[in-house]
Order: C-alpha cells, then structure tokens, then sequence
C-alpha cells in the first residue's frame, strides 16, 4: 500500500515539475495537506484563545502550495522537511502582519534578554527566576506571568535563530539549506554548520529541565500538554519554561553576534 502510494506520488512529481500538470499539482496539495494541520495544530497551542486554528490552515495552505511550486526533486532532502518549514512560515508571516502581539509583551521580552545575558555574564551560569524578577525589579510572580504573555509571541522563536536568506533573499529555514552535492558555494555552508554549532552550544548550556522542554517540543514533537505530562507539572508551567529557554537562547544568540 505505501509503495503503491508512493509511486504515485513521485508520478504526480514527475508530471508537475516536468510538463507543468496543474491537475498532478492538485493532487500533490491534497496529498501533502495533512502536513497544514499537523504545522497549524501545533502552532495553535501557544496561541490566544481568539485565534481559530482553521485560520492557522488557511494560511499554511498558502505555505504548503508555494513549497510544491519551488521545491526542487533533485534537492537531497525530503519533501515533508521542506514543506513544515514553508507552511509554518506563512503561518507565523500571516500573524506578523496581523500584529496581534501587544508592544507592551516585545518590550518585556527584551527587557528579559538583556537581563538574562548580564546576569549569565556575571553568574556564569543560567540565573533563577527570583534572581530574574530581582534584576527587573519586580515580583516573581509577575516576572512568571510575562513569561506565559510572552509565550504567545514566541511560537517561532527557534525557527528566527535557524534562519538565513537564500539567493533570492527569501528567509529559509536552515532545514532548507542541507547539503546539496551540487551546490557551488562551500562557505556558505560553513557559516551554517558554525550557527547550528552555536545553537546546539547554547541548548547544552541550558538548566536540565529547559533543556529537556526544548528536546522534547522541538525534536520529538511533543505539544506543551503532553510535556507537561512527562515532567509532572501543568501546561502553564512548560510554557513558562519553553519561554525562558527560548530566551536565554535568543539573548545568548545576539550576545554572541555582537561581541
């Protein structure tokens, strides 16, 4: 059964990308769409409450149809791979341009990245929440509660750390830019294997626990409710974890850039 399907798939393939089949087209968007929901489902998640989830689907659909259209067969990375990473794109895009993130949450979540970066610089070591809510002058329960308001602006926190511009100035998720045995620029793809280096340094730099909440959510898919289950604790408080590691990461990230 998955032979069969799969043949028929990389026949759809063949008859878009080399004779320009609109109807092979149409048959690739239905079948890669459970993708849109998977990406839209997970995204949803950290969300307010008034974001519908069948929006989310809309715009990824718009993300999943351009993926069909620029994807390249004879590129050394699957499909799916490709298509996550320009579906969530479009999503995230979309909301941007709604601008539903109050400017009060962006000032707060730089005001947390620049206290986070002095004080790992002056402690060597990640700083507690009560050292955090210290540097900011106020209470920790308050330094919490912006976390889990800055968790609904963070949905693609990681994704802006992984990015670069490709040829066409496009912003392309370092998903996108694995090794191709016909690509003529090596340095480009230094300066990629340099910035996952960097990125993976500071994920092992990280407390246990937000190490473990990154591994879980980025690399094994988990939604923030079921690594809630795993670690006993509520989904409100993995958000809160999710959003301190994300920036500790970010602070870390342009800490680095601009030293």
């Amino acid at each position: 059964m998955l032979n069969v399907k799969a043949i028929e798939l990389k026949d759809q393939w063949r008859r878009y990308k080399r004779h320009g089949d609109q109807r092979a087209r149409e048959q690739l968007i239905v079948a890669y769409s459970p993708l849109v929901k998977y990406v839209a489902g997970r995204l949803a998640s950290g969300l307010p409450a008034h974001v519908e989830e069948a929006d989310l689907v809309s715009y990824g659909l718009m993300g999943l149809m351009n993926a069909v259209e620029r994807f390249e067969l004879e590129r050394e990375i699957k499909f799916e791979t490709y298509a996550i990473t320009r579906i969530r794109g479009a999503i995230i895009d979309e909301l941007r341009s709604q601008d539903w993130v109050p400017r009060s949450v962006r000032s707060r979540a730089r005001e947390i990245e620049r206290a986070n970066a002095k004080l790992e610089n002056h402690l060597q070591r990640a700083p507690t929440d009560e050292e955090m809510a210290d540097a900011l002058d106020i209470p920790v329960e308050e330094f919490q509660e912006s976390l889990l308001q800055i968790s609904t602006s963070t949905i693609a926190a990681l994704d802006e750390l992984w990015t670069v511009s490709d040829a066409s100035g496009d912003q392309v998720s370092l998903l996108d830019t694995l090794h191709d045995p016909g690509a003529p620029d090596p340095s480009q793809a230094v300066d990629e294997s340099e910035l996952k280096d960097r990125v993976a340094d500071a994920i092992a730099r990280l407390p246990e626990r937000e190490k473990l909440v990154i591994a879980l959510y980025y690399y094994e898919n988990l939604t923030l409710r079921e690594i809630g289950e795993v670690l006993g604790v509520t989904e409100s408080r993995v958000s809160q974890m999710h959003t301190k590691a994300v920036l500790r990461l970010r602070s870390r990230m342009s800490d680095e850039n601009g030293s």
